[in-house]
């Protein structure tokens, strides 16, 4: 048995993190993220190599964090199952310009508008991104969660992320 059971039994919430920089828009569905300071408040998100949003967010200053709710399965399909390299995703949502010119999504009023305050790159398939909450909206809610998302095939290949990450063997399952 490897790790992947013990993390999907923690069902953790998914959120969608946008970005832009120079007018190119970017979101992407997010599994890793987490509260990793108190004082002062940071929260940590971890992006994929290969997504088109990773290479916005790497450039940009801010970004938002939108927490999603349980109705918010087409929000977790469009941004998790399709990629920005090959097609706009605010084109099928509504959103507006936030802070700092980050998109928001109009659907998700539990979000955090935030700075980049560091990267940390441990050679691995992901980043994290150790960000500075700037502006904060929230409202009570259920959280759509990792098993709520079954059924989802990335907007990236499974073969593509081992490729990558270097992990090809049989079983390996990236996160």
């Amino acid at each position: 048995m490897g790790f992947g059971p013990i993390a999907e039994s923690l069902n953790a919430g998914l959120i969608v993190l946008t970005a832009a920089y120079r007018g190119e828009r970017s979101g992407c569905l997010v599994g890793f993220h987490t509260q990793c300071s108190i004082d002062p408040p940071r929260y940590a998100v971890w992006l994929s190599k290969l997504n088109h949003t990773y290479r916005v967010a790497a450039v940009a200053d801010h970004v938002a964090i939108h927490f999603l709710g349980r109705g918010d399965r087409d929000l977790a399909e469009l941004f998790g199952g399709t990629t920005g390299d090959t097609r706009d995703k605010f084109e099928d949502v509504d959103w507006v310009d936030g802070p700092h010119g980050v998109p928001l999504l109009s659907r998700c009023p539990t979000r955090v508008v935030a700075r980049r305050a560091s990267y940390i790159d441990d050679g691995s398939d992901h980043v994290c991104m150790v960000c500075e909450p700037l502006e904060i909206e929230s409202q009570l809610f259920e959280p759509f969660r990792l098993l709520d998302a079954v059924g989802i095939e990335p907007g990236h290949p499974e073969a593509e992320q081992r490729r990558v990450s270097g992990r090809d063997r049989p079983g390996d399952r990236p996160q």
